[in-house]
């Protein structure tokens, strides 16, 4: 019995015929599908998105026929638009989306956060519409009590606002707050566990006493998941009356010395360094649109004139003053500089130089022949005496009227 040494695979035997080879089956290129009826986004989103109004009221303005895609009157919100798709509101087409924008704003006191209230209070909306018309339409992330002052975020994009709001964003919202009793460190500590209050749980809270004043505390208070009357209603648990809170952050975004009723844009640099690459997916913010062209107020107008100021080449003083004086039809006055020593209390020497200008003589004012040179260069030249005593004359008058003071 003799051995056989084993064979690879593909092998040729002596006299053989070579095994056919292998094929990969060929892969069928896929079909194009018809685009699905889900594909693109919602006509209300978009038109909000574009600032033409809120989803509310572009789903109004589809009910009373006001809204076209592609030359078909909408007679239901129920509609998405793709990219390319013609969208016209009373006839004119509608503007073009706008990058994401981010504001701060200091909130007064006595303000609904809403566009509208029912019982006819104040709005945070009316009242920017009135002292700050040059803002395009916004939302605000999240909402403040009418009673809650401080910072409020506002922006453009309805995507950052719901994403903002989220617990799970992570972002810390902190407080100040004055409320009426009293109460330890040992006792706020407890919110760190988390609370329970008429069957809401509520998320651990960071809460620090800062100081007592009279019957009052004041408290810094740091939570995460927001919950409608949160603050108040823990509070209250733990036997205290708040009578003033004021938010001072919002995630990385501070309060600090911003005005009440004041606003502020977040420059994209800084916003898009906030969001990071996560959130700014997950929200599906814009910063690639054009953005539109609208009358800067005059804060912003000022700001541009002082960086342009800083950035552009500078003249010498000599260049600048020449350009002065040459626009008014006379020539540049010189300058006279004149160098000296002193010595300071330790006998140190100091040099010291000091600057003095020196006038030009109008031709009405002082005469050629005035001059010292002059004066010198006529007695030399053997002129007549009745022209030095008139030059004498004239220097003495022109001395009597600007005398030198030392």
């Amino acid at each position: 019995m003799t051995d056989k040494k084993p064979q690879k695979a593909g092998h040729r035997p002596e006299g053989g015929e070579r095994p056919p080879r292998r094929r990969a089956p060929v892969k069928a290129k896929p079909e194009p599908q018809a685009p699905k009826a889900f594909e693109g986004d919602r006509i209300a989103k978009v038109m909000a998105r574009a600032g033409a109004c809120s989803r509310r009221d572009a789903e109004i303005w589809i009910a009373e026929g006001r809204v076209a895609v592609n030359g078909a009157v909408l007679d239901s919100p129920a509609f998405n638009v793709r990219e390319g798709d013609r969208i016209e509101v009373d006839g004119a087409p509608l503007a073009e989306r706008e990058p994401t924008r981010l504001f701060l704003f200091h909130k007064p006191e006595g303000l609904v956060t809403s566009a509208k209230d029912p019982e006819g209070r104040d709005t945070v909306f009316g009242f920017l519409e009135e002292r700050h018309p040059d803002l395009p339409r916004l939302v605000s992330v999240g909402r403040l009590d009418i009673n809650t002052e401080g910072l409020l975020l506002l922006t453009n994009d309805g995507g950052l606002a719901r994403t903002l709001e989220l617990p799970a964003t992570g972002w810390t919202r902190r407080y100040r707050v004055r409320a009426h009793g009293e109460i330890d460190q040992a006792r706020l500590d407890e919110l760190r566990k988390g609370v329970t209050v008429d069957d809401v749980d509520y998320a651990p809270i960071e809460a620090r006493l800062d100081r007592v004043q009279g019957a009052n505390v004041w408290i810094t208070m740091a939570l995460r998941e927001g919950k409608n009357r949160e603050i108040k209603r823990v509070l209250e648990h733990l036997g205290l009356g708040v009578n003033r809170l004021i938010r001072i952050s919002f995630g990385p975004f501070q309060l600090g010395e911003l005005a009440e009723g004041a606003v502020e844009e977040v420059k994209l640099k800084i916003l898009r360094e906030q969001l990071g690459k996560g959130l700014a997916e997950l929200a599906g913010v814009d910063f690639s649109s054009p953005r539109r062209e609208t009358a800067e107020p005059e804060h912003v107008i000022e700001e541009e004139r002082r960086q342009h100021a800083k950035t552009r080449a500078r003249k010498h003083v000599s260049t600048l003053r020449a350009e002065v004086e040459e626009s008014r039809g006379k020539k540049a006055p010189r300058a006279r500089i004149e160098r000296s020593a002193t010595a300071d209390r330790k006998g140190r020497a100091v040099a010291v130089e000091t600057i003095k200008p020196v006038r030009r003589r109008l031709e009405e004012e002082a005469p050629p022949l005035a001059t010292r040179n002059a004066r010198r260069f006529q007695a030399e030249r053997g002129e007549s005496a009745e022209g030095a005593s008139r030059a004498r004359a004239a220097a003495t008058a022109r001395g009597r009227r600007r005398p030198w003071r030392r």
